[in-house]
């Protein structure tokens, strides 16, 4: 059964461990361990049978909220996961006082394009060679609740 709770400092090496798998400029466990600390901050992990399938985080200002990261475990791509994840932090944002969602993603990353626009965000600027390795444009989307 699939379960999504809020990340501990427990969860930090299977996340740290799909965040390798899937991103070219990779956080470090130190840095997760860094925002986990904050009291602005929210991360949730999708966990199944002590399996970390995904993770998804959210910075907090008055009331709005940046996301920084959303992934799942490639294996585990296309089952829902992610909207899980997106669905549960819009969801904990909203009765935490957040009105506006704020998040920044790939040009290329077309799942994930699909995912924020059904999920109601609405693409909102364009920040040029935002990315490296590759060099790319990001996409900036917000949704308000």
């Amino acid at each position: 059964m699939l379960v999504v709770r809020e990340m501990t400092s427990a969860d930090l090496e299977q996340v740290w461990e799909i965040e390798k798998e899937l991103f070219s400029v990779p956080w470090t466990k130190e840095g997760f361990l860094t925002y986990l600390l904050k009291p602005e901050a929210l991360f949730l992990v999708a966990e199944e049978k002590e399996e970390i399938l995904g993770y998804c985080g959210i910075l907090m200002v008055l009331d709005e909220g940046d996301i920084t990261n959303v992934a799942v475990k490639p294996s585990r791509q296309r089952e829902g996961v992610g909207r899980l994840l997106l669905q549960s932090l819009i969801l904990l944002t909203g009765e935490r006082g957040i009105h506006q969602i704020h998040l920044e993603v790939r040009q290329s990353n077309a799942k994930a394009l699909r995912l924020y626009e059904r999920e109601g965000f609405i693409r909102d600027g364009l920040r040029k060679n935002y990315y490296t390795d590759p060099t790319e444009n990001a996409i900036l989307m917000t949704r308000k609740q």
